[in-house]
C-alpha cells in the first residue's frame, strides 16, 4: 500500500500536481487533506511571493482577509525531508507547533529551513513535492508584488487557488 497521495492545485496561472508524503509527515498530510476536503483552499490566494525563496498560500482571500482555521498541528520537521526546490512545507509563526492551513512551495533550495540548520532548531515541515506544474510555480514566483493591508510581498494581481482536488 502506498503512503503517498497526490493533489492537483488549480491556480489562476495553471495547475500544480503535488505528491504528499504521509509516511514522513502523517499528521501534516492529514491536516492538508482535511482542508482540501472541506474546500478551504478554494478561492484563497498566494499572498506572499518572494522570487528567490518561496510562494506562500492557503490562508487569505483575494481581499487579504484571513480565513478561519482548525487548531494548529504538531510540527513534524524532524521527518528527514528537506526544504529543497519544489517541495511543499507548512508555514508557521515563531511558535513551533503553530501551523494551520498555510503552506509554501520552495522555489529554490532552502536548507536553512530544515530542523538541523534552522536558527530555532525546529525548522519547517516538508510534507510533499511538486511532480508536475513546476512551470506554474516558476510563473507565480515572478509576479510583481506590493504591500497590501500591512502585508509585504503580496502579488499586485491576485494569484488565486481555484481548487485543490485529491487525485490519488
Amino acid at each position: 500500500m502506498s503512503n503517498t497521495t497526490s493533489v492537483v492545485m488549480k491556480t489562476s496561472k495553471g495547475s500544480i500536481t503535488i505528491e504528499l508524503d504521509a509516511q514522513a509527515a502523517p499528521k501534516t498530510v492529514e491536516n492538508f487533506l482535511n482542508y482540501t476536503r472541506s474546500g478551504h483552499y478554494n478561492g484563497t490566494i498566494f499572498h506572499r511571493v518572494i522570487s528567490n525563496f518561496m510562494i506562500q498560500g492557503g490562508g487569505f482571500t483575494s481581499d487579504m482577509n484571513q480565513k478561519r482555521t482548525n487548531a494548529p498541528i504538531v510540527n513534524e520537521s524532524s521527518n528527514g525531508l528537506s526544504n529543497k526546490k519544489y517541495t511543499i512545507a507548512m508555514a508557521r509563526t515563531n511558535v513551533p507547533d503553530s501551523a494551520t492551513s498555510q503552506f509554501f512551495i520552495n522555489v529554490t533550495d532552502n536548507d536553512f529551513l530544515d530542523k538541523a540548520n534552522s536558527r530555532d532548531r525546529v525548522g519547517y515541515c516538508v510534507f510533499g513535492k511538486v511532480t508536475s506544474g513546476s512551470d506554474v510555480v516558476e510563473a507565480i514566483k515572478t509576479v510583481a508584488t506590493t504591500t497590501k493591508n500591512g502585508h509585504g510581498d503580496v502579488p499586485v494581481e491576485a494569484v488565486t487557488i481555484e481548487s485543490v482536488e485529491i487525485v490519488g
